[in-house]
């Protein structure tokens, strides 16, 4: 596995497979061509098809029209055998002839590839151990916790990294509920998370909880939605379950930024682990690749942050992912705002229940992190196209219909 600076990035909304890794991918290909006299980009599958609500062309753009006339073409029928989220770029000479045709594919989480095996990171994989599985009979067995295995694995500065991230995350919640206004988008959405701050305020102790948790929640995917800066955690979609779980526990439990650390790197093994054996991509698997494993993460770090064992955090995160199962992406519009906003806030609850769940127990079950992780991903083969991403289906469909 990479690095968790490759799952946790710091970036702008809304969407880390439509606007980040696009924007990358044509950052590389100016790169290779600045002397170019014009440029061809075909977007295929969900690329094409929701790439208008996600500012997919505007990211791509904003990189090569300073260098030269940019066409974009749309394809949203076609989906490359790689990926759904397939990009073709070609850099044309004075004469029109084409000077490079490169087809590269955004795979999630703002990455990007060439195809099987070849993954376009900056770096070598530091992580030999890639299920949670294996991670736990080595906490099992040295009496280490699962954080100490990031640290292991990517020494002591990973902490500053971490540190960089935490921090832009408490700004993107707390930019978020300070936020009001309406949303970009035909959809005319209103900002909510300002509003239910201060409801959530007025209630006992027993209903403030969930209201700050939707609050947090729905600040920082609002500041997505907005196209404001943001991490994902994993994807910029799925961006607002982390940072409101941590963000509460920070302020309502007052644990200590080092243990917030620890536990965001524990959220990111669990990120991790489903990147490398499976997706977090809505494109590939649907939403249950994005907020499902939001959730998971989260669950897992608020496991930790109570004093959880490995078992008891590998058991929060199983429940985390396991009962978003079958989680279709079908964004009204092709926005990241419905019902992306919701879920992030209805995920982010689930999360702090799953950690409950967990700790009641001894943390022994029957099914497995590792093996809801490979469920997922042949639930999401099983998932007809219109369902992951496309707005062709679902609640997308049936709010044009109506």
């Amino acid at each position: 596995m990479f690095s968790l600076r490759n799952l946790y990035k710091i970036g702008k909304g809304p969407s880390s497979s439509h606007t980040m890794g696009p924007q990358l991918a044509a950052r590389m290909f100016a790169q290779r061509h600045p002397g170019a006299a014009g440029f061809e980009v075909t977007l295929y599958g969900s690329l094409a098809a929701t790439g208008k609500g996600h500012m997919t062309d505007v990211a791509i753009k904003e990189v090569l029209e300073p260098i030269a006339p940019v066409t974009i073409l749309w394809e949203p029928s076609v989906f490359l055998e790689y990926h759904s989220n397939g990009m073709r770029f070609k850099a044309l000479d004075a004469e029109s002839a084409v000077e490079e045709d490169w087809t590269v594919y955004s795979i999630g989480g703002g990455t990007l590839s060439e195809g099987p095996g070849k993954i376009l990171e900056e770096e070598e994989e530091v992580y030999k151990m890639n299920t949670l599985t294996e991670i736990i009979d080595w906490c099992d067995a040295t009496g280490r916790s699962i954080w100490e295995y990031v640290e292991m694995c990517e020494g002591a500065e990973i902490w500053d990294y971490l540190q960089t991230i935490w921090e832009a995350m408490k700004a993107s919640v707390e930019r978020g509920l300070d936020a009001e206004g309406r949303l970009p988008g035909p959809l005319n959405l209103k900002r909510k998370a300002a509003i239910y701050h201060v409801k959530a305020l007025g209630y006992q102790p027993s209903l403030r909880t969930r209201g700050l948790v939707f609050a947090y929640a729905l600040a920082v995917s609002e500041e997505n939605a907005a196209g404001g800066q943001i991490v994902t955690a994993p994807t910029c979609g799925s961006s607002g379950v982390v940072p409101a779980v941590l963000y509460h526990l920070s302020k309502g439990h007052s644990f200590s930024d080092q243990r917030i650390l620890h536990a965001l790197a524990t959220a990111g093994i669990i990120g991790n682990i489903v990147k490398q054996n499976a997706s977090i991509s809505g494109a590939d698997v649907g939403c249950q690749g994005e907020v499902g494993v939001a959730c998971a993460m989260a669950s897992a770090a608020a496991c930790q942050l109570f004093g959880g064992s490995p078992y008891q955090i590998e058991y929060s995160a199983e429940m985390g992912l396991e009962h978003h199962l079958g989680m279709t992406c079908d964004p009204v519009c092709g926005l990241v705002q419905i019902p992306c906003i919701e879920r992030n806030a209805f995920a982010a609850t689930r999360a702090l229940d799953s950690n409950i769940y967990s700790t009641f127990s001894d943390g022994r079950h029957r099914i497995s992190f590792d093996h809801v992780v490979q469920v997922m991903k042949q639930t999401g083969k099983d998932l007809p196209s219109l369902y992951k991403e496309t707005s062709a289906g679902g609640l997308a469909l049936n709010y044009k219909q109506r």
